[in-house]
């Protein structure tokens, strides 16, 4: 079965573009001009994967970006922003938002191609089909994607089930900043340590009482420990 993109982009040569590309590399995609547009459609279908442009006419990209990781039926589908701005504080700030990845214009149709298919491997190499119990408040569903904070669902978004899953992986180890960076964003350089500890901050906040369990290893990174 095919894997879905969603595009959103107002620019129709290069909302063009990309799907062309998109599709000879053998995904579906849907199409979107406008924030509105996709929100409508959205309601109705899920992706694998949205590549948004930041620069919007009826939305900033970032807000596009924030409602999708706060909606609980979408908060863990990856995001790779698309954008003229280079400084980096604009990728930083997206990513602490919750994109996976960006790509600045002008960007060769082939990279976006390979970084949707390593944010969608990056993605898939958090699966399998086993569960992890940290302490007796969560519970890692990793066929489903889903982690249970006494006995809930807690919407995590992909980063933040990364790092949760990192750690999980091998209690009682610790995890460097760098080596989270490499891992979840394959050593991506507008990924700075700042974006990690926020992430962190956030999934702290929706383990509730398990967020006890992650620590802070100071001046290295985080560990689990039960």
């Amino acid at each position: 079965m095919k894997e879905k993109v969603a595009v959103l982009e107002d620019e129709k040569d290069i909302l063009d573009l990309i799907s062309l590309h998109l599709e000879k590399a053998g995904f579906t995609v849907s199409k979107f001009s406008t924030a509105d547009d996709f929100f409508k459609s959205f309601s109705r279908e899920s992706f694998s994967l949205l590549i948004l442009d930041l620069i919007l006419p009826d939305m900033d990209g970032i807000d596009v970006c924030r409602q999708v990781k706060n909606n609980p039926g979408s908060s863990s589908m990856p995001v790779i922003m698309v954008t003229a701005k280079t400084e980096l504080s604009d990728k930083v700030v997206g990513l602490e938002m919750g994109a996976d990845d960006y790509v600045t214009k002008p960007f060769s149709p082939r990279e976006l191609v390979a970084r949707a298919r390593s944010v969608l491997r990056r993605y898939s190499r958090q699966g399998g089909d086993e569960k992890i119990y940290i302490g007796n408040e969560i519970s890692i569903d990793t066929g489903k994607r889903q982690v249970l904070v006494e006995g809930r669902i807690a919407e995590l978004t992909f980063a933040e089930y990364g790092i949760l899953f990192i750690l999980a992986s091998k209690k009682g180890w610790v995890f460097s900043r760098e080596k989270i960076i490499d891992t979840l964003w394959d050593g991506e350089k507008a990924v700075i340590e700042r974006t990690v500890d926020v992430h962190v901050k956030n999934l702290r906040t929706k383990l509730g009482n398990g967020k006890k369990y992650i620590k802070n290893v100071r001046g290295i990174g985080y560990k689990i420990e039960e």
